[in-house]
């Protein structure tokens, strides 16, 4: 690793709630308000119906997998996640929004096994169940030693950077928006007196201005800023030409240096852009949708670990690895061969619109540009 190099491992929504809690020591009540699925117990059974039996409970280390290993292999100074989640065993439901994940509090060693350091909030699922569910989800983290950013009990703690201080290097500060393209409706934005999470209200210059004089606001000399996004629809690989725009906008604007942006279920194209790193869409890291069909042409069970090295001083992207991987009996493993292949073909297609390819050293993938 370059010792001059800060890395960040960014990784796209970990979903550890519904059928994940269910295999966890501590579940919360299963029942769930879907339209067809009534329990959490039956993602479960879908997933052990096409991958196989799934032991119960399982231990807190066991939904990482072969995550761990790598994680220790490349050493990752700031570990950053979009936990999308509520962390709660408490609330109602959100009226008609349909879908709510929760896991329970006492399953947040389940986090904690990995060694994060940072939980995004900012996204559309951390207000399933409520403000009382957010609360308990802040707490729950603060407890756990997990710095969160992108929701709080008010616009000022909802909009604050996580910092994560990186010994000997200086610190990486976590702004992170989401939009309602992904699905954060109007009401669920954090203001003065209520709660909630850091919203985008669009796309446009004046929203990036602002966003990035709240990066510049907080960013000391030395600083590494990177801004979460949650944006977007779940399928397609089109970036919009106002998410790019945007992103631009904050990167020229000198107080930003990588967009961590996600919401897709799968992984979208990459650019670099004035040596910086920008991520349309990391797809998931973990989720429970084993089993469940409809989308198999964007193979939503692959994901991948993204490692961004950032030059300490110029805070420009140095190199990017990917390790493919897979989710299988809601547990992380390395990709297959033939898996490792499709990503590999997706990344270098979607990413000839931004001069990026990819190419493969071992089992890992190393992203290129021009």
């Amino acid at each position: 690793m370059d010792i001059s190099a800060i890395t960040l491992f960014l990784a796209g929504d970990v979903m550890c709630g519904r059928g994940i809690d269910q295999i966890l020591p501590h579940p919360v009540h299963p029942q769930l308000f879907e339209s067809f699925v009534k329990s959490a117990r039956d993602y479960v059974e879908l997933a052990e119906g096409q991958s196989g039996p799934i032991p119960r409970p399982v231990g807190w280390d066991y939904v990482w997998g072969d995550a761990l290993a790598e994680l220790n292999r490349l050493q990752p100074h700031a570990r950053i996640v979009n936990l999308e989640t509520a962390v709660t065993a408490r609330g109602e439901p959100w009226p008609a929004k349909g879908i709510h994940y929760r896991m329970h509090p006492a399953n947040v060693p389940c986090l904690t096994a990995a060694g994060l350091d940072c939980c995004v909030l900012a996204n559309n699922h951390v207000l399933d169940w409520g403000y009382d569910g957010l609360s308990d989800t802040l707490a729950t983290l603060r407890r756990a030693g997990l710095r969160t950013t992108g929701a709080g009990l008010n616009q000022a703690e909802a909009e604050a950077p996580a910092c994560i201080e990186v010994p000997g290097k200086g610190r990486v500060l976590v702004l992170a928006m989401a939009s309602d393209s992904s699905g954060v409706p109007p009401s669920w934005e954090a203001t003065a007196e209520r709660a909630g999470v850091s919203r985008a209200p669009d796309f446009s210059a004046q929203a990036a201005q602002a966003l990035a004089a709240r990066a510049a606001a907080a960013r000391r000399e030395g600083d590494i800023v990177v801004v979460s996004l949650h944006w977007g629809g779940n399928w397609g690989f089109q970036v919009p030409a106002e998410q790019r725009s945007f992103a631009r906008r904050l990167i020229d604007s000198g107080a930003v240096d990588v967009i961590f942006g996600h919401s897709s279920h799968h992984v979208k194209g990459i650019e670099v852009y004035c040596e910086r790193l920008i991520l349309y869409g990391c797809g998931d890291l973990l989720n429970d949708y084993e089993g469940i069909g409809g989308y198999d042409s964007y193979c939503p069970g692959l994901g991948l670990m993204y490692f961004a090295s950032l030059d300490a001083q110029t805070r420009r992207l140095v190199n990017l690895t990917m390790v493919p991987i897979r989710v299988q009996r809601f547990q992380i493993q390395r990709a297959t061969d033939d898996e490792t292949a499709w990503l590999l073909a997706t990344l270098s297609r979607e990413g000839q619109r931004f001069g990026t390819g990819v190419e493969q050293r071992n089992a890992d993938l190393l992203l290129r540009w021009t």
